[in-house]
């Protein structure tokens, strides 16, 4: 019987959660300047892997878009718990945890790349489908922690055309930081703005 060959090193050094992520990266870089569109082979040239190696992690280029959008919706998940007090015992900590995550990401100088691969990333039917279930476990989420469905629908939209805004290079009158802090403070008052609505 033939001894198998010795077993390469550099193979044996290797971490797949580590292959996993610099797959992801390279996912982002080519897709940011390639679109969804972008080929395997592209990405997998652009993580110095082979065309086999970034399938063997991830079946298919689907399945590593996918990837590449929960992994954002995973990261930004773990900003909100950071930026989420835990001394703030009233309904809406998480809401206002999701806020200051979400303006923290708008100063960011690397959201514009965010962005655009996100923007990329919507044409992808399965994407789309992440991302919307993602949205439902955050008004499960915001709902579970006592804030009123109704506030949490205003606020979350004025966040989410913050976001916009900042995606397309405008600014709202005053500044970010203002729009969260009145934005936080609404939802300290929710009775009050649900009594407008």
């Amino acid at each position: 019987m033939p001894t198998p060959p010795p077993e390469d090193p550099e193979r044996a050094r290797r971490d797949p959660a580590r292959t996993r992520r610099a797959l992801l990266d390279a996912a982002a870089v080519a897709v940011a300047q390639h679109g969804a569109g972008v080929s395997v082979d592209v990405i997998a040239r652009t993580a110095g892997v082979s065309k086999s190696g970034l399938l063997h992690h991830y079946g298919s280029k689907e399945q590593l878009l996918v990837a590449l959008a929960q992994d954002a919706f995973d990261r930004f998940l773990l900003d909100v718990d950071a930026q989420t007090d835990p001394a703030d015992l009233e309904p809406g900590r998480v809401m206002r945890g999701y806020l200051r995550a979400t303006f923290a990401d708008l100063e960011d100088p690397d959201s514009a790349d965010y962005w655009a691969v996100m923007a990329q990333l919507s044409v992808v039917p399965a994407v789309v489908e992440a991302a919307r279930a993602d949205s439902l476990a955050w008004e499960q989420r915001l709902t579970a922690d006592g804030f009123d469905p109704r506030a949490m629908q205003v606020v979350l939209l004025a966040a989410d055309g913050a976001e916009l805004a900042a995606a397309v290079g405008r600014a709202p009158g005053g500044s970010f930081a203002e729009l969260r802090d009145r934005l936080i403070r609404l939802t300290r008052n929710a009775e009050a703005l649900v009594a407008l609505l």
